[in-house]
């Protein structure tokens, strides 16, 4: 996969210098810019649209979470801060991850890999709305798990569980699920609509694998349960609706 470019933005210039010598250490990603005012990067970031933005909560001005808000399209935020409750405000501006100061290379590499994985998983997305019919027909991903790269062709996924920033990839022929470090959000916007639906908090489930669904909105799919939850509803049924034989 080709390398990751990414931008700084912390108010505190040891921060910045610390992400800085990270990035450095990492072959997969390449740094434009660095900045401590969050008003002059994000000109920068508008301009040079990198893949990644690390960026801190709380900075003068302008936070983080408002910086992230004016991201471009294809630009994913990966939150620094010092404070563990902002973890969940950054799942709901859909960031990659967020690193908790005092940042340890090792966390930082995990961030990393989450964004590889969104970022293949879009690329193959992108592959086949566009690609010739020979690259349309592969419709395969990379997982990254048990420190190994796992081709997994789509037609082959039956259900996705998630498990705060990990989820498990449950596959037809495969006794274990693969499990990897990405969000439930992350993956959902990969996958393609028109096979995959999200039908609860904690489940994605691919369309053509239902075999079943209750009166008390309970999917099975493999022999295994999975309950629509309520705020899923309302598009489950129109995706029934429309194909439910009259």
């Amino acid at each position: 996969m080709r390398k990751l470019t990414c931008i700084v933005v912390d108010d505190e210039p040891l921060a910045v210098k610390m992400l800085e010598n990270f990035v450095s250490r990492t072959p997969d990603l390449e740094l434009l810019a660095s900045f401590n005012d969050p008003i002059e990067a994000l000109g920068a970031i508008k301009e040079k649209k990198p893949d990644i933005a690390f960026l801190d909560i709380q900075m003068p001005e302008l936070s983080g979470m408002e910086l992230s808000r004016m991201l471009p399209e294809d630009t994913r935020g990966i939150f620094t801060t010092a404070f563990q409750q902002y973890a969940l405000e950054g799942y709901e501006v859909d960031a990659l991850d967020y690193l908790l100061k005092p940042i340890r290379y090792p966390k930082f590499l995990q961030s990393v890999e989450k964004a590889k994985a969104w970022f293949s998983m879009k690329e193959a997305a992108s592959s086949r709305q566009s690609g010739t019919e020979e690259e349309k027909a592969k419709d395969s991903i990379f997982i990254k798990a048990d420190g190994e790269m796992h081709r997994v062709m789509l037609s082959d996924i039956l259900y996705i569980t998630g498990m705060k920033d990990y989820v498990m990839i449950s596959l037809e022929g495969r006794k274990l699920p693969l499990v990897t470090h990405i969000t439930m959000k992350a993956v959902e916007d990969m996958l393609p609509k028109d096979s995959f639906m999200r039908i609860h908090r904690s489940y994605i489930i691919s369309l053509p694998k239902i075999e079943s669904v209750s009166a008390s909105m309970d999917v099975t799919i493999a022999g295994q349960l999975l309950h629509v939850g309520d705020s899923y509803r309302e598009e489950f049924l129109r995706y029934l609706e429309s194909n439910t034989l009259k």
